[in-house]
């Protein structure tokens, strides 16, 4: 009689794995699901919000319509505009950073 575990079948691993991996995705869907009908009750509320405020005051505008994924303007590939860092700020983090790893070098 052979001790120790009885050794697995690699094609009963593999069935077991992918079992596990179809109870997470059955989870995550339903999560989606739950998801999206909590932000369209969320949606709806913000709606009779804001018809109950009506037209502010003057100098106060309404606030902008929330996008969802249907109402979402399609991404476009423009480029982020950066801040510009002085040239003294550059030389400071540059000194900055020399000295830290002059000290890092020293160290080791």
């Amino acid at each position: 009689m052979a001790r120790g575990r009885p050794r697995k079948n690699p094609g009963d691993v593999l069935i077991r794995s992918a079992e596990l991996i179809g109870w997470a995705l059955g989870g995550i869907e339903r999560e989606i699901v739950e998801t999206r009908s909590k932000l369209a009750a969320l949606t709806s509320q913000a709606a009779q919000l804001r018809k109950r405020v009506g037209a502010r005051g003057p100098g106060r505008p309404a606030a902008a319509p929330v996008e969802t994924e249907a109402t979402a303007a399609p991404a476009t590939n423009r480029k982020r505009r950066r801040r510009k860092m002085s040239p003294e700020a550059r030389k400071r983090i540059s000194e900055m950073m020399k000295k830290r790893w002059a000290e890092r070098k020293r160290a080791k």
